[in-house]
């Protein structure tokens, strides 16, 4: 494995946090993802479900965690069952984890091959009295693909249809949302390795390049530094382009005046980095340039002032629209006049700036997380406002991951270069 991994008691720990909200007699069913095919004989890289990776650190195909927190017998409370290495099989794909390693990496003692698990579960069936299965309710979330969850579910809700059934995710959500600190070094790895990626484009770039030349350079450095690649499709959009909020082409001329947004975050053992940084092609900003830079900065700073426990996250998407009004009204993009007009449902910043400033980031960019509760310590948010005027080609986002404290907060990207004058420096080294 090319990451460091993470200690089995921080797995330990998470299972049993979730045991403890199960109800009583409560069999609680995690799997993992498929890999799946694209043509022929070709399959896309394995990624983990993350919820399956959360609570037990398995990074392997078909692997299915039962938690059982009053099983009578204590062998029964947790077992994790994964595929057996055959001889074949480590020729020609590398072998799979052993029993032993398996036990070693997620701290539970009952380790048992795939092969065992409907008789397994028949037999704890017969002593449980509520079936927990997991979904994915995340509000942005389309599976037209059938998941190895979908699929066992129905599977498992057939053969046993006079359970009743309750769902895992609810209380998933709460328990991802809050950070432990061996998760947070892991995102901090995420957050280094993307810093070096961006050290090494603002050397690179000069009028002439394309933007997958770009993208290139990312991966080449994320990949060097242990990271698996990019933990999300990267954007790298340079001047009109940087007004399409998900332009994932990347495949334009960066030319000289034009700025270019670049939406990237490196991996680091399944967890996420989520930065935008937008850097002028020809190395020096433009008046009009600088001026809008600066004012999603300005929105930007005292946006992360506002993230902080017991905030709501609707206050807090109020307070940063107020915020990006007053700079849209310095810009003359908007007037008093359009904001006098405006509706609560259709305000007049939207205009110019169009999606949210925060979302929870983790094992997944858009991770898991209630939006009715106020904001905890522990929890990790993006900021990004933005600014995206098509009619002048130019689009500014900025970027950067924040953890929230008990004193406030701390920016996981603060050694990253943001201001203006930063970025023209790196660029002009």
């Amino acid at each position: 494995m090319r990451y460091e991994k993470l200690p089995s008691a921080l797995y330990t720990r998470n299972r049993q946090a979730l045991a403890e909200r199960l109800e009583s007699k409560g069999l609680a069913l995690i799997f993992s993802n498929d890999i799946y095919p694209t043509s022929a004989d070709g399959t896309l890289p394995f990624k983990q479900a993350t919820d399956i990776f959360y609570l037990c650190g398995v990074d392997q195909e078909e692997t299915i965690l039962l938690l059982f927190p009053q099983a009578h017998s204590e062998m029964d409370r947790e077992i994790l069952f994964t595929i057996e290495t055959s001889e074949e099989l480590a020729i020609w794909h590398g072998a799979k984890l052993t029993k032993e390693e398996a036990r070693q990496q997620t701290g539970i003692k009952n380790v048992q091959w795939l092969d065992a698990f409907d008789s397994t579960l028949h037999r704890l069936m017969a002593e449980a009295e509520v079936l927990y299965l997991n979904d994915n309710p995340h509000t942005r979330a389309s599976t037209p693909v059938e998941t190895r969850e979908m699929r066992e579910n129905t599977r498992i809700r057939s053969a046993y249809p006079n359970h009743r059934v309750a769902r895992t995710a609810p209380d998933l959500y709460s328990l991802r949302a809050i950070k432990q600190e061996q998760e947070i070094i892991q995102m901090q790895r995420a957050c280094d390795i993307t810093k070096a990626g961006l050290d090494r484009v603002l050397s690179f770039v000069k009028p002439g390049v394309t933007e997958f030349e770009i993208e290139a350079e990312f991966m080449h450095e994320f990949l060097r530094r242990g990271s698996r690649g990019f933990a999300y499709t990267p954007i790298i959009g340079s001047g009109p382009n940087a007004c399409v909020l998900h332009y994932i082409e990347n495949d334009k001329e960066c030319k000289a005046g034009d700025v270019i947004l670049m939406d990237v975050g490196a991996e680091y053992g399944n967890y996420a980095a989520d930065m935008t940084r937008c850097i002028p092609v020809s190395g020096r900003f433009t008046d009009r340039q600088r001026a809008v830079y600066n004012s999603v900065y300005s929105v930007m700073q005292d946006a992360m002032k506002l993230l902080r426990p017991g905030v709501s996250l609707h206050d807090y998407h109020r307070e940063v629209g107020e915020l990006m009004t007053r700079q849209l009204i310095d810009l003359k993009l908007i007037d008093k006049h359009d904001v006098e007009k405006q509706s609560a449902a259709s305000p007049a910043y939207k205009k110019y700036f169009m999606h949210g400033t925060s979302h929870f980031i983790g094992l997944d960019v858009h991770d898991v997380g209630h939006w009715h509760k106020d904001i905890e310590a522990g929890n990790v948010f993006t900021c990004e406002p933005g600014i995206y005027i098509p009619e002048e080609g130019l689009g500014i986002r900025l970027e950067n991951d924040i953890l929230i404290t008990n004193e406030g907060f701390v920016d996981l990207m603060a050694h990253i270069p943001l201001e203006a004058e930063a970025i023209e420096e790196g660029m002009n080294n």
